[in-house]
């Protein structure tokens, strides 16, 4: 059985800024271009069974420089919808909602066809694509990359994991890193985390 390597996305000007980002669709900044870049020499050398990415640009880019072959846009690896704090830092929401968390308190609607998630809604949306990874994985040799968000990306290892959404405020995930998930005596672990060039 392969490893199901995760890779965040270069920065854009939210991440860089703080703002949530869901389904604006920013393009990286030249910096996050640089990161995407950086990132090939871990990813090469590995066959991969299934390359998939969320469709914004933002994951589909860092995929391409990153030199990921073949890859598969999956829509349920696309961000935590943020509802009404679309573009709002944390900070900024602290203003009317003190010691607000997202882990726990979810988000406002927002514009019509974004109702915003709470991470039990984004954890469904996990197990499908890990439902998916985990037939991947057993019918090839090969590992698995998948190309994301953030949180999203933070849910999913917590369901991997075998905890509850929510306890993806666990793994802190920062801009255009690669972390490994492996298994260890037939168990989901942690192999890498948060790795940089």
């Amino acid at each position: 059985m392969g490893d199901l390597l995760l890779v965040r996305h270069g920065e854009t000007e939210w991440s860089r800024s703080g703002q949530h980002t869901s389904w604006t669709d920013l393009p990286l900044t030249g910096h996050g271009e640089e990161q995407a870049k950086s990132l090939a020499p871990l990813l090469t050398g590995r066959t991969y069974t299934h390359a998939l990415a969320s469709p914004l640009s933002r994951a589909l880019r860092t995929a391409e420089l990153a030199g990921i072959p073949a890859v598969e846009p999956e829509p349920d690896l696309r961000e935590w919808d943020y509802g009404g704090y679309e573009g709002i830092t944390t900070a900024e929401i602290h203003r009317t909602r003190p010691g607000w968390d997202l882990w726990t308190d979810g988000v406002p609607p927002g514009p019509e066809g974004h109702p915003g998630e709470s991470p039990e809604q984004a954890g469904a949306r996990a197990d499908r694509v890990l439902a998916r990874v985990d037939a991947a994985l057993t019918e090839d040799a090969g590992d698995v990359v998948l190309v994301a968000h953030a949180h999203f990306l933070r849910v999913l290892t917590a369901r991997r994991l075998g905890l509850p959404p929510a306890e993806g405020r666990l793994f802190q995930l920062a801009t255009g890193t690669v972390s490994r998930l492996s298994t260890e005596h037939g168990r989901p672990v942690i192999a890498e985390w948060n790795v940089r060039p």
